[in-house]
Order: C-alpha cells, then sequence, then structure tokens
C-alpha cells in the first residue's frame, strides 16, 4: 500500500476518532438532563414514561436527518439513548 493512501486513512480515523469523542460527550449531557427531567418528575409524583414525548423526539430526528444513514437506522440509534435516558429518570 502506498504512503498516501495510509497517511489518508490515518487523517481521516482521527476525525472519526474526535468526533466520538464529541459523541460521547453529547450523549452524556443529554443523559445528565435526562436525570434532571427524572427529579423533578419524581418531585412532582409524574411517570418516567411519557410515549408521546419519545415519539416527537424520533419523528424529530427522523425529520432532522440528512444522510448518509437512514431515517430508519437514526430512528434506531436515539430508540436505544431514550431508552437508557428513560432508565436513567428513574
Amino acid at each position: 500500500m502506498s504512503r498516501n493512501f495510509e497517511a489518508e486513512i490515518e487523517a481521516l480515523r482521527k476525525q472519526i476518532d474526535a468526533i466520538d469523542a464529541q459523541l460521547v460527550e453529547l450523549i452524556n449531557q443529554r443523559a445528565d438532563l435526562a436525570q434532571k427531567i427524572g427529579r423533578i418528575k419524581k418531585t412532582h409524583n409524574k411517570p418516567a414514561l411519557v410515549p408521546e414525548r419519545e415519539q416527537q423526539v424520533l419523528k424529530h430526528v427522523q425529520a432532522i436527518n440528512k444522510g448518509p444513514l437512514s431515517s430508519e437506522a437514526i430512528r434506531d440509534i436515539f430508540l436505544h439513548i431514550v431508552d437508557e435516558s428513560r432508565k436513567l429518570e428513574k
């Protein structure tokens, strides 16, 4: 393999690593907000699960998706994020 090929791949992988670090930070910020919402709900005796809100989130992320991931893929990713966030709210 040529050095140019390897250098190009390595540069792209470094960009991916940087984006992954940002994603982890943002997901954890989102999780922190979910915990805060959970504490507020608990003090007001409200349920952690609000299906309408979860559907609203999923529809929103699908609507703003510009690809290349499919809307279904984005929905699947956010289903997991929302599920984990709900666990934190409890």
